[in-house]
């Protein structure tokens, strides 16, 4: 199986990390990247606001009620997943069609993040990702599903 690309958007719809692992996809230029970014980003916020009302007494509502927005976009050459941080940051992971564990392989990738990206002293939050240890253990992680 095959993971193509990988894309990070900050909670403000800006990419902030973008990483192909493996060609197949067709090229996008940076600023078709952004684009790409920002588009998802309002797509994901519209889908939030359509879901329909739960038809429950506040009282008993609950945070496992609560719309997530798109999570999944799914043709017959690439699947798209989401992977939605608390604060709003959004992993996007562009695999083939019948990818297997796609939401274990966002989590992983997410642990990564955590580890390298946001404990690094030097990195500022909502800004774009430059961190060699976080693009390793994604290469070794990415190529170990391969």
């Amino acid at each position: 199986m095959v993971v193509f690309a990988l894309l990070i958007i900050n909670k403000a719809g800006g990419l902030i990390y973008n990483r192909e692992f493996h060609s197949g996809l067709n090229k996008l230029s940076s600023n078709d990247l952004l684009i790409l970014a920002g588009t998802f980003h309002g797509v994901h916020a519209i889908t939030r606001s359509l879901t329909p009302h739960r038809w429950l007494p506040e009282s008993e509502s609950s945070p496992a009620g609560k719309a997530t927005g798109i999570e999944v976009l799914e043709s017959s050459t690439f699947r798209m997943q989401c992977f939605q941080t608390i604060t709003g940051t959004k992993f996007l992971l562009f695999t083939e069609p019948h990818q297997p564990n796609i939401d274990a392989i966002l989590r992983r990738i997410y642990e990564l993040y955590a580890d390298y990206v946001m404990k690094n002293p030097f990195y500022t939050v909502e800004m774009p990702i430059r961190c060699e240890k976080f693009d390793r253990g994604l290469d070794g992680f990415v190529k170990a599903k391969a």
